[in-house]
């Protein structure tokens, strides 16, 4: 069964990736996968949610903004954001200080 990711009480941070990507794979699943595993060992990491239809949506969430930076410049992570004009037709990285959070 899927779930939220389980964040603690806010606030908190969240980076939000949303993007249309290109129609050529080159790797694409493979990278992506190796960031979710490589940001999970991140200190600050809390969580992370994405979905993929017409436009995908991931979502990350982190204890700070020093977290989120340390990850932004981690070697690997950097190397694949270097191949961002392979795998996206267009992006955008979105970063919000969680101040609220509900549901069941």
């Amino acid at each position: 069964m899927v779930s939220p990711a389980q964040t603690p009480q806010p606030p908190y941070f969240a980076v939000i990736f949303t993007s249309v990507r290109t129609d050529s794979d080159n790797g694409y699943g493979e990278t992506a996968k190796q960031m979710v595993e490589l940001a999970s060992k991140q200190p600050g990491f809390l969580g992370v949610e994405s979905a993929r239809q017409e436009i995908g949506i991931t979502v990350s969430y982190w204890a700070s903004q020093e977290a989120i930076a340390a990850w932004k410049e981690d070697i690997t992570h950097l190397q694949a954001q270097g191949r961002a004009k392979e795998w996206y037709q267009t992006f955008r990285v979105r970063v919000c200080r969680v101040e609220r959070e509900y549901g069941f």
